[in-house]
């Protein structure tokens, strides 16, 4: 394994016991307190090895425990495989797999026509990144548990995750315990949820909460066993305790990414451009199906197939209006050249000021216009926009800008970052190929 050559082997120390000891200790207690208890798996480093410390300690108790584990659709392959690996090594202390294959509503931070994407949604079946899992196990839409009357489809994530621990509670009949895994070094927000001082505890322990909500019956606790552990230690408890671990950490460390930037990311989150960029580099099969599943990321694959300012083949979805059209293109766009994209902007913004200074405001502006006067440029039309940038028109001859020397030195700095992306032979204006070719020249007489 890749990451024991960079591990320190030696766990981290608190007083006389050291953060596996620790951990041990309040796994302990959880089993003596709660008769019922269910842990949170994703399928990342911090959630398995939780899962396997509990499974440990439950065969030493002859005791069982549920897990949920809520798959989102776009999953590396190599999570999916983890997660079945996790299911046979502890299938003989797991009660109940609740496998939440569910159609619920998720952040899409590549698109502001669908800012929200629903997983597992029926209706979009031959989009799916992949097939459903067909374990006893699995619960979707139409094979939901008894008393399941709170779910709706398109309920959010955060939503769903406090009604499911009130469900299992209500099954349990009595206070329940929800182990998380989080660390509290990973980030600021993880760390005060832990340490607020607002939050209930169990019994006092420090590394438990109890769950806010209006019912007052309910007594869920949840405890966060390895609060306190860093990276190392994670990695450290795999290598001493021969712990089974997701492969796609090793195939991110193999792409140059350290330990502490190892994340599973959403390919549509905030950091979306990271996550796209990662599911390609590691799983480059599953990264085709991502970039065809949500608004916002199709328009991507385009640019890394061709060249960044070649002329881009697609056509305007017909649920779309030229507006949102033009919308969807710069954001799409600004996933893979941002730069390119904010200079779209300036340059539309500029364009949409001059009709107005000439009476015609941004809400009047029409969708499209007479196809012989958008021609000659004598209306403004959203039609026109879209067809700019569709062009990858750089100067903006279509919206009846002329090149400028800052044009031109954008052009330079553009292909000077991108020049995997921007081939000469693939732009069509004469003025833009002076100015590449001019640069060439200038290079290779200074060099």
């Amino acid at each position: 394994m890749v990451h024991k050559k960079e591990m320190i082997t030696i766990p981290k120390i608190y007083t006389s016991e050291n953060v596996i000891t620790a951990a041990m200790k309040r796994i302990n207690i959880i089993f003596a307190k709660f008769p019922h208890l269910y842990l949170c798996v994703s399928g990342g480093k911090d959630s398995s090895v939780m899962l396997q410390l509990c499974a440990y300690i439950a065969r030493k108790k002859n005791r069982k425990f549920s897990v949920l584990y809520i798959d989102l659709e776009s999953q590396y392959r190599a999570t999916i495989e983890h997660i079945e690996e996790l299911r046979r090594l502890t299938e003989d202390v797991v009660d109940q797999f609740y496998w939440c294959c569910l159609p619920l509503s998720l952040r899409n931070a590549v698109s502001v026509i669908q800012p929200k994407w629903i997983c597992w949604d029926q209706n979009e079946r031959n989009k799916w990144v992949r097939d459903m899992p067909a374990h006893e196990c699995v619960i979707h839409e139409n094979n939901l548990p008894e008393g399941w009357d709170w779910f709706y489809k398109g309920m959010e994530f955060e939503e769903f995750t406090p009604l499911f621990s009130q469900w299992f509670q209500q099954q349990a009949g009595t206070p329940i315990g929800v182990g998380i895994a989080i660390r509290s070094d990973e980030s600021l927000n993880r760390f005060n949820t832990i340490i607020n001082k607002n939050k209930m505890r169990y019994d006092h322990y420090g590394w438990t909460t109890k769950l806010r909500t209006s019912d007052a019956d309910c007594e869920v606790y949840h405890f966060y066993p390895i609060y306190d552990w860093r990276t190392e230690d994670i990695w450290g408890a795999v290598s001493q305790l021969d712990l089974a671990f997701n492969e796609i950490y090793e195939l991110m460390y193999k792409n140059g990414l350290s330990i502490h930037q190892q994340r599973l990311c959403q390919p549509y989150g905030d950091d979306q451009r990271n996550g796209l960029d990662q599911f390609r580099a590691l799983e480059p099969e599953t990264w085709e199906k991502v970039v065809n599943r949500v608004h916002g990321v199709n328009f991507g694959n385009i640019y890394a197939r061709s060249s960044l300012l070649g002329n881009m083949k697609s056509e305007k979805p017909s649920g779309m209006t030229w507006q949102q059209y033009a919308v969807f293109l710069l954001e799409s766009l600004g996933l893979y050249a941002p730069e390119l994209r904010d200079h779209y902007y300036r340059k539309i913004k500029t364009y949409l000021d001059w009709w107005e200074e000439h009476g015609i405001f941004l809400d009047i502006i029409p969708d499209e216009a007479d196809r012989k006067m958008e021609a000659q440029k004598k209306v403004p039309s959203w039609r026109r926009v879209a067809r700019a940038i569709e062009k990858n028109d750089f100067w903006m001859r279509r919206l009846s800008f002329a090149p400028t020397k800052l044009d031109a030195q954008r052009l330079i700095e553009l292909r000077e970052k991108y020049l995997h992306l921007i081939h000469l032979e693939d732009v069509e204006d004469k003025h833009m190929r002076e100015v590449i070719v001019a640069d060439d020249n200038r290079k290779d007489t200074v060099l």
